[in-house]
């Protein structure tokens, strides 16, 4: 078995394990072998400080040389999530938290009321104002279908750890 250290198209760094060289260069050809984080199959290999076993084993075998630990990024975007994204990425996440961040500052929080709510602002039967809060997809699609404009609250890479 031989382990290698493996680079996806966008920058994302990982390791597998291969019967041999000759079966890494098969299952990536055929498109098997894919980024943990964003699928890509556009994947390489990377650099990598290879295991000599020694023979001798009356010396202790030196220690392995440490990956340089991660520059730290600025607090707002030192979540695991950030570590693995591209600086694009980064900027996107923080206009959708700028967003959700908005409308949490600015809009109401109707709760479980939400469906109604929304049908008694569309239809003119309550006051128009910004609302947010919890529905069910069914009730969403509901509220769509009766022309009710509704978006979802953007879910951010931190909200899932």
């Amino acid at each position: 078995m031989i382990r290698y250290a493996l680079r996806c198209a966008r920058g994302h760094d990982f390791e597998s394990w291969f019967q041999s060289s000759g079966a890494y260069e098969s299952q990536r050809k055929r498109a098997l072998v894919a980024c943990p984080v964003c699928d890509s199959t556009k994947v390489e290999k990377a650099i990598m400080a290879p295991r000599v076993a020694r023979k001798n084993k009356s010396r202790a075998a030196p220690e392995p040389i440490a990956a340089p630990e991660p520059v730290a990024a600025p607090a707002e975007e030192a979540s695991p999530a950030s570590l693995v994204m591209a600086p694009q990425e980064r900027e996107l996440v923080a206009k959708l938290r700028e967003l959700r961040d908005h409308v949490l500052k600015n809009a109401d929080n109707v709760g479980s009321k939400f469906p109604d709510e929304a049908r008694k602002i569309h239809y003119g039967d309550a006051e128009h104002r910004a609302i947010y809060g919890e529905a069910t997809i069914e009730e969403a699609r509901a509220l769509i279908e009766e022309g009710v404009e509704v978006a979802p609250l953007p879910v951010l890479p931190d909200d899932r750890n």
